[in-house]
């Protein structure tokens, strides 16, 4: 299942439509601060709760939330950085029968959550303010951000002043671009969605467990798919990759290579030539170890079967135009993109979707904040992936999984979704101790 993942601007014009289809302010605002409170209450038990609020809408979200949250049994005391400045946030309050105290006077509370500043922001906050919030979170037990903690910029992951550790987000309607992308996604803690009934489709989700391709019962290995890889320089890491690829369902995998590679599985068939015209071959799989060799992704680019592109093979291409006609799916980390696209303008989205644009083919932009861009305008955000992945050959592991999954049938940009899935989700299994190689086993676990 995916979740979808709106801007700043498009949760606008969400609510906008909503409101023209006759549900008013006040309702959307009851849900959020209703939504706001039961996620609370799932999370943890009642305990002393510090509720702060903004001079907005997030504030009056946190009104909200502090009533339904009384009610429940929850010892509430509201903050109030200054007086509501919007009609709904007036509203509110006016719901709100306990006191108000200053913000800069308040005690802190094992519970604290934050409705201050949401989704929306365009510049940090004051510094007093910033210091006085990030004082009261670290001296919560539990610190709860209303949509998003305060500070953090709604589309493209920065950090407009300092934010501190949340235990728990709960973003309205949908998720926004920063609850999955760096570095303000490590400061959210647990992401939960609250329903306050708004229309959220859209081009942009968060990647979720894919349906993978059943296998027939009457069907054989070509079915299955044939990945043919090409060596380089470096064996290890296209033995990553043939390995994983292979782990990943492919029904025949073979590796084309001048040097035998030693223990690679007898599975894996090693050659020393290499048919690109093979009209069985499933998907091309080239780069991971490839060193400086351009003939290698030339012959690559001969095959009409689709391809993954990555690591050397990246760098060597030249020009994004040159991918154009090909089906690839091109996997780069932060150098490899630059060293291909150029410095693109814009947030990593962005990057990310005019890079498929430009070769007109699917962009894997990896990182701690992965993306799967689509030149169509699609882009899936990954879930959060363990730390641990930032490790040798893990990113050869992920191309090989790719590679399976796209000759297995899968179309280029779902067999991308769905390797960076599966990657992320073995890599939990395999522990913080984890090396590459573990994963592949950790892949086969699932």
């Amino acid at each position: 299942m995916t979740r979808p993942i709106l801007t700043a601007e498009a949760i606008r014009s969400a609510e906008q439509s909503a409101i023209a289809a006759g549900t008013c302010v006040e309702t959307l605002m009851e849900r959020a601060g209703r939504g706001l409170a039961d996620a609370v209450v799932l999370f943890t038990g009642p305990r002393p709760t510090l509720v702060l609020c903004g001079p907005g809408n997030n504030g009056g979200d946190g009104y909200v939330a502090a009533r339904h949250l009384a009610g429940k049994g929850f010892p509430v005391t509201v903050a109030a950085l200054s007086e509501p400045s919007s009609e709904a946030a007036r509203w509110a309050r006016g719901k709100w029968e306990g006191s108000v105290e200053p913000f800069t006077d308040v005690d802190p509370a094992p519970l604290i959550i934050d409705c201050l500043f949401g989704t929306g922001l365009s510049r940090g906050l004051e510094i007093a303010v910033a210091e006085r919030l990030a004082d009261l979170v670290e001296q919560a037990a539990i610190a709860v951000a209303c949509d998003l903690p305060s500070g953090v910029s709604t589309d493209d992951g920065a950090i407009l002043s300092p934010v501190g550790q949340y235990d728990l987000t709960v973003a309205f309607g949908a998720l926004k671009p920063s609850h999955r992308l760096a570095p303000a996604m490590h400061h959210m803690g647990r992401v939960v969605i609250a329903d306050i009934g708004v229309e959220t489709a859209g081009q942009w989700f968060e990647i979720g467990e894919p349906q993978l391709p059943p296998l027939k019962e009457d069907g054989h290995k070509y079915d299955r798919g044939l990945v043919h890889a090409l060596a380089g320089t470096m064996p290890g890491a296209i033995a990553l990759a043939a390995k994983a690829a292979a782990k990943a369902g492919a029904g025949y995998v073979r590796l084309s290579t001048s040097i035998p590679i030693e223990d690679l599985p007898d599975s894996i068939v090693q050659l020393n030539t290499a048919d690109m015209s093979d009209e069985r071959i499933g998907c091309v799989l080239v780069g991971p170890g490839l060193g400086d060799i351009p003939v290698v992704l030339t012959l690559a680019l001969t095959s009409k079967a689709p391809k993954v592109i990555d690591a050397d093979a990246i760098g060597l291409v030249g020009e994004p135009q040159r991918l154009i006609g090909h089906d690839a799916i091109v996997t780069p980390h932060e150098g490899e993109f630059v060293k291909l696209f150029g410095k693109i303008e814009g947030n990593k989205a962005e990057r990310a979707l005019a890079a498929a644009k430009a070769c007109q083919n699917v962009v894997v932009f990896k990182g701690p904040d992965t993306l799967v861009a689509s030149p169509d305008g699609r882009l899936g955000f990954a879930p959060p992936a363990p730390a641990w992945l930032a490790s040798a050959g893990t990113g050869d592991v992920l191309a090989g999984i790719i590679a399976g999954l796209r000759a297995r049938g899968m179309a280029s940009f779902e067999a991308a979704c769905a390797g960076v899935w599966l990657h992320g989700r073995a890599a939990e299994r395999a522990g913080p101790d984890m090396i590459a190689d573990d994963l592949i086993d950790a892949l086969a676990d699932g």
